[in-house]
């Protein structure tokens, strides 16, 4: 229990006044007032919640919930009472509900997730460009994600359509490096100075690499060139090709003899299916050989993690313990197959 939460919240010092028999402040009223007066107070505590943060969650101005919580509301008792029961109910259903189900695993160190560290150390200590593309649901986020949590130097600038250009993106990676410059003439050497400062060990990550335009891609190429920093471009199948197959376009040449490495799969290994599973602690062979097919279909190690998300509750909604027909009912649900 939250020491500082428990001396916040303690009971009210006074009960709202029914006497005066006004619209919605009957005995009943007064009951379920202390019934969840009670309950708002031990959920709090639990979560060390302020009272302006419970208010917050209930979605009440902070005086209202003050006034009913303090027994000296004069509004309609009943009103507030249900407003509180509502997201009690929904609050309580959701943890009993994260009891029921298992920590789903952060990270695995598959075979890929390997290919994909060695990939990036090179780029950052040589300094060198690579480009790393995987199928969807391979792990690219979570790898490069635990990369940087883990690496020193190491950022990770995730495009979107909207930062295609070379302007947007600069400002998308100055967002990400904290790096303040007003002047749009001035921003990639002030992004460049950001990077060099780190030394000449200094990795940029460019996430979903497949929405940034042709320019952008040089500019990235600058920065290697420039100020020694590594690039990654990170993203599917089609930065591949890219780069790989088309020889016009600006500064192809450029680019293409300036990258070290690419790192292409398009099917997980049969082990990176295998350690998911494990690290999910599915231990019944009909599941596992369930799972494995799973694996095998487009999305691939997603399609095993939303699958059994949604098995875990289903079998919660049940009260039973996890089976195939929780798993097959799932993934069926997820609407990916008849």
């Amino acid at each position: 229990m939250n020491i500082e939460a428990n001396s916040i919240w303690q009971p009210p010092a006074q009960e709202p006044d029914i006497a005066s028999d006004r619209p919605g402040r009957s005995d009943a009223d007064l009951a379920a007032w202390r019934d969840l007066t009670a309950r708002v107070m031990d959920i709090a505590r639990r979560n060390g919640w302020s009272k302006a943060e419970a208010a917050r969650r209930i979605d009440m101005p902070d005086g209202t919930f003050s006034q009913w919580y303090g027994g000296n509301y004069t509004g309609r008792l009943d009103t507030q009472n249900l407003k509180v029961a509502r997201w009690l109910e929904s609050t309580e259903s959701a943890a009993a509900l994260a009891q029921a189900l298992p920590d789903a695993p952060t990270f695995v160190n598959t075979r890929t997730a390997q290919e994909i560290f060695r990939t990036l150390e090179l780029a950052q200590m040589s300094p060198d460009m690579v480009i790393i593309t995987l199928a969807a649901g391979m792990g690219k986020t979570h790898t490069t994600r635990h990369y940087c949590a883990t690496r020193p130097h190491a950022f990770r600038v995730t495009m979107r359509p909207q930062t295609k250009t070379c302007h947007a993106m600069l400002v998308e990676i100055a967002r990400c490096l904290a790096v303040i410059e007003t002047n749009p003439a001035k921003l990639d050497s002030a992004i460049g100075a950001r990077l060099q400062r780190n030394g000449r060990q200094t990795l940029l990550i460019i996430d979903e690499a497949q929405n940034i335009e042709d320019r952008a891609v040089d500019q990235l190429r600058y920065f290697l060139d420039e100020y020694g920093c590594g690039i990654a471009l990170t993203g599917n199948t089609s930065v591949y090709g890219r780069f790989k197959d088309r020889q016009g376009g600006p500064d192809y040449a450029q680019i293409k003899t300036r990258t070290g490495k690419r790192l292409n799969r398009h099917q997980p290994y049969p082990e990176d299916i295998t350690a998911l599973i494990d690290a999910w602690e599915i231990h019944d062979a009909e599941q596992r050989k369930l799972l494995t097919g799973i694996g095998r279909k487009p999305g691939h190690l997603r399609q095993i993690d939303k699958t059994l998300r949604l098995a875990f509750l289903l079998a919660a909604g049940e009260r039973a313990p996890l089976s195939v027909k929780h798993i097959a009912a799932a993934y069926q649900n997820r609407e990916w197959e008849d």
